[in-house]
Parts: structure tokens; sequence; C-alpha cells
């Protein structure tokens, strides 16, 4: 189930960069389960990782190989997580990149690895060991869908956007893929993200892009408010259309943004289970930290969102949850509270134009806006997130079995 008819555009080619997904058979024959990255000479590369304490091996190998070297080639598997597997898991990590790093005659700090799936389990390095010639004698510029679809776990569908834009006369592209539908609210990363772009950008300028573009996007969508082990977002910048940009190259910087967050709000419309896309918009708050406390605190609450998947107008489990988010001398004379543009709350009671026809007419749609309104400032922010059904419950109940 998923909300939206999922739809990507037209991929484009990104100029330096060639990709393989091929099967390995690691938790379902035939199925494409590991993918493969040739970045090309000479990129730059950079990254965010998840916070969570339990890292898995190939975050923290990801992140060591990173410090150390230019990165050419990804490796990623889905199926596995290799997280929760001690010094093994490191050393199974290392052996899926020492694959590549012989048969390319690289430095085995040039490959990075990357999994997700199931935590506690050892990776099966020789599964994939076995695919990675194949995945490397069959590199090509354009096959996006293969290498989103490989990358899949729980997903129904690849989540991929890409972009295009002139400077200087030459065309300069972006094009990228994520994955993630259950286990998320991103804390510095999104579940898996590759974002791809040929300008040619200064390490400390590419690194300035990705935290700003994450913060924008994959920092703002919740599923299930769980962080994942194995979050990593990476933003590569091959430099073959010969094009210079920075931070302020506004048009370029509009442009990343608009495709990290087309894979972000893929990501919650591919949400578990999910019958409803929502965006929670706190306004008019003194911070932007209060602002985001407040919407977090709605996107996540169970109530809310067993509500928004019986598309209930249950106005009174919205009003709950704004009055627990820990809003500092919150005067709930001044919140109003509105389902898309219908208001349903004022002066801290329900408001005197409110008709439960009208509330249920915006329940009863796939794409919510719930916004609510502090009137103490004029900080904004915007959460997305899904509604909780029942089959978020039964795919996370039977995910091993």
């Amino acid at each position: 189930m998923a909300v939206g008819n999922g739809e990507t555009g037209e991929l484009y080619p990104v100029q330096g960069i060639t990709m393989a997904a091929v099967s390995a058979g690691i938790k379902t024959p035939g199925r494409l389960d590991c993918v493969i990255f040739d970045l090309g000479e000479n990129a730059t590369v950079a990254g965010v990782f998840t916070t969570n304490a339990f890292r898995a091996a190939p975050v923290t190998l990801c992140k060591n190989h990173l410090a150390k070297n230019t990165p050419r080639y990804f490796v990623i598997n889905t199926g596995n997580a290799n997280a929760g597997t001690g010094q093994a898991g490191l050393d199974n990590a290392l052996k899926t990149c020492l694959e590549i790093a012989e048969l390319k005659n690289l430095p085995v700090s040039t490959v990075l690895p990357f999994s997700t799936g199931v935590i506690g389990e050892q990776l099966p390095v020789q599964k994939i060991n076995d695919v990675i010639p194949d995945a490397l004698d069959s590199l090509a510029a354009d096959t996006w869908l293969d290498c989103a679809t490989g990358i899949m776990t729980t997903d129904t569908r690849p989540k991929a956007a890409s972009r295009q834009v002139e400077i200087e006369g030459q065309t300069v592209t972006i094009t990228g893929i994520a994955k993630g539908a259950g286990m998320i609210k991103p804390n510095m990363a999104t579940m898996l993200g590759y974002i791809f772009t040929d300008a040619d950008i200064s390490q400390d300028d590419l690194q300035a892009m990705l935290g700003q573009a994450v913060d924008k996007s994959f920092n703002r969508i919740t599923v299930d408010s769980d962080t994942s082990t194995n979050d990593c977002c990476m933003l590569t910048a091959t430099g073959k259309s010969g094009v210079q940009v920075n931070q302020d190259s506004g048009e370029f910087i509009e442009a990343l943004e608009s495709v990290f967050l087309s894979l972000a709000q893929g990501l919650v419309r591919d949400a578990e289970g999910a019958t409803k896309f929502v965006a929670i918009t706190a306004e008019a708050g003194e911070s932007k930290e209060e602002c985001l406390k407040l919407a977090y605190t709605v996107a996540e609450s169970p109530l809310v969102k067993t509500a928004l998947f019986a598309s209930d107008p249950n106005w009174g489990r919205i009003l709950a949850a704004v009055g627990r988010a820990g809003i500092e001398n919150l005067d709930i004379s001044k919140v109003a509270i509105y389902l898309d543009d219908v208001c349903i709350v004022e002066h801290g009671s329900v408001a005197s134009s409110y008709k439960e026809e009208a509330g249920q007419q915006v329940m009863d749609k796939e794409e919510i806006t719930i916004r609510i309104s502090l009137d103490r400032g004029d900080q904004a922010e915007t959460v997305w997130t899904s509604d909780l059904s029942h089959d978020y419950v039964t795919i996370n109940a039977e995910y091993r079995t």
C-alpha cells in the first residue's frame, strides 16, 4: 500500500557515474539485492550517517574509508543489515570491499560498503562476493530504477528523482535514489540515499550542501519515530560537466534540494502500510526548535496516526498532542488548529465555525495538512508523516518470518 502513483519522471544519466544491480540471493532467490556504483576517478563524496549508538558495521567502515581516501565504488546490499554483529561484522563488511578492490587493483579504502535489512545476522559475504564480478561487468549509466529496486527492503516501489539545470550555458544533472519504509525517523541521515551530480564542487561545499539539503528533507520526515542503525546519505559530485558550483549557486542549490525533498517525501508516501501522506506544519512559533518539537509530537502520536488511518476527524487527539508537546509558556487561548483550510480549534476549544462534515471531507483525502498556529512568533517548520495502519503492525510483526 502506498500513497500516490510513485512516478519518478525521467531519470537522467550523470556523467561519470555507472551502476549495476544483481541478485545475490541474500534473502530471496532471484531478487535484486546487491548494487554497485562506480563513481569514476577523482569524484568528490560527502556523507551523513546515523547517530544511533549501535551503528552498523558498514557505517563504521564507510566513515573510516571516507576519511582515508577518495571513494571510487559504493557496494550496497539489502536483506541483511550487518548490524549488532561485532568484530565479525566489521570483518565481513571489509571482505566485500576487498573483493572489489582486488578485482580493480585499488586500495580497499576506495570502496564504501552499505547494508540494510535484518539486524543481528551475520552478512552472507560469499553470496555477495560471488556476484560482484558480474555486477562490475554490467555497469551502465542508465539503470537507476534497477538500482533503486535493488536497495529496497519493505518498500513497495523504488524511489528515484532527477533534475537538470542550465548553468553558464552547460547542462548540470542531479539524480538520486533512496530506500526506506519503516524504522524511519532519520537523525542526520536518511535510511539509504545516494544522490549524484556532474557538477564540480569542492569537498567543503559539498558537505555543507549535503547537510543543508538533508536538514530540509530527510530530517523532516517520520514514519514511526525509530532511527535505524544503518542510516546513510551520500552526495557525490563527479565534476564531469566542467561547471563549478558552490553554496552561493542558487539555481543549483534549488534543484539539489528539490531532489532531496522528492526522495524524502517518497519514503513517507511508501511508508509501511501507509494510506495517508500528511504534512504537519507548526507556525507562528518563537523558534525553529519549538516548531519542530510541536510538529514531531503531533506527527508521532499513535492516537493521531490511527485516527488518520480511520479517516476520523477526532480533533481532540491533535489538541492533546499539542498540549503535551512541552512548549514553554504556551498560551492555549492563542492556539489555532486547521485540517487543510478547515479551522477546527481556536481560542483553546472547538472553533465556532467548525462542522464535523467539513472535517470529514478533509480526513477522507489521501493527502492532508494539519496546521497549528501558536500566534507567538514568526518561525514555522513542516514535518511529513504517514498514518498508522493494521498493515504496519502486520509487516513489522512478520518481518523475520
